[in-house]
């Protein structure tokens, strides 16, 4: 939430996280680690969009995904700030100028490692296949699913917080390492979880469950050969569990090591996998899905 001031001064708060940054805004915002991605999504758009001219104002943020959840937290956290300051200035950035603009601001201006495909997600909602191409450019195609499909899905897939924070850079890391260093097993890994991308958007588009869940274990097994980091010894323990409790299929969301698990479970297996899980520490979460994007409004005075 965004609320102009009076003083000439800038607030940045983060509720979820109890962090606040007070300062005049005479004085440079400085990326220090303390809420960088606030003040460089301000920076930006001051920069920018607005002749360089600071607006006195208080940029108030919550995330109800704790940060390293691997469910795309931080990437959210910049195009809802971005859409916030369009709202604001009334700039005429389309989805796809957003997405772009959130890319850059959190890979380039704050360094943070990792893809674009959260920053699409975030902006446009619903289910999409993404095309990723040289140059960063990206296609969004919107895919039309019929309803007992998604119902049936969402009815069928349980969240589970493993309590363990990932380290998504270093993961990353190693996968571009691996690539880099042509390791062959990791180079035909990303390739497969590439061809599953393929095999999934069909599956959902024919409400083929059963090729669904086949894509689902082919992926999680490609993305583990990606990077040696990307599952340790308490996330196969949870994992084979919940196999055992009747999940079909499951896989770590985000680049993995950590943060949320994913699984797949007959509806008639559902509760025994929530009561399964349950022993570990970390907490169950419903997956429920939206078919809006990021959204931005005004509150009348």
């Amino acid at each position: 939430m965004i609320k102009t001031l009076t003083t000439p001064a800038v607030r940045f708060v983060s509720t979820d996280q109890q962090v606040e940054k007070h300062q005049l805004i005479s004085e440079s915002l400085e990326l220090n680690g303390t809420l960088d991605l606030h003040k460089a999504v301000y920076n930006h758009m001051i920069q920018n969009y607005n002749h360089g001219k600071p607006i006195p104002l208080e940029l108030s943020t919550f995330c109800d995904a704790p940060a390293g959840s691997g469910l795309g937290s931080s990437s959210t956290l910049v195009v809802v700030m971005i859409k916030a300051f369009v709202e604001l200035l009334n700039l005429p950035l389309d989805d796809y100028a957003i997405a772009q603009l959130a890319y850059r601001i959190e890979r380039v201006d704050c360094g943070l490692a990792g893809g674009r495909q959260d920053q699409y997600s975030a902006t446009f909602g619903g289910f999409n296949f993404m095309e990723f191409y040289e140059e960063e450019r990206t296609i969004v195609n919107p895919l039309r699913i019929k309803n007992w499909v998604l119902c049936e899905l969402e009815a069928s897939l349980v969240l589970f917080y493993t309590g363990v924070s990932r380290e998504s850079a270093k993961i990353i890391q190693d996968q571009s390492d691996n690539v880099v260093s042509q390791k062959t097993a990791a180079i035909e890994a990303m390739h497969g979880i590439k061809r599953e991308a393929l095999v999934m958007k069909e599956a959902l588009l024919k409400g083929d469950f059963k090729a669904f869940v086949a894509s689902m274990r082919l992926g999680w097994d490609n993305k583990k050969n990606s990077a040696r980091t990307v599952s340790n010894a308490h996330i196969d323990e949870i994992y084979d569990a919940a196999i055992r409790a009747g999940a079909q299929a499951g896989k770590v969301s985000g680049a993995g090591g950590g943060g949320f698990m994913l699984f797949f479970v007959p509806t008639e297996k559902r509760m025994d996998l929530i009561r399964t899980l349950g022993e570990y520490d970390g907490q169950v979460s419903n997956c429920h899905f939206t078919k809006n994007g990021t959204q931005a409004w005004r509150i009348a005075n």
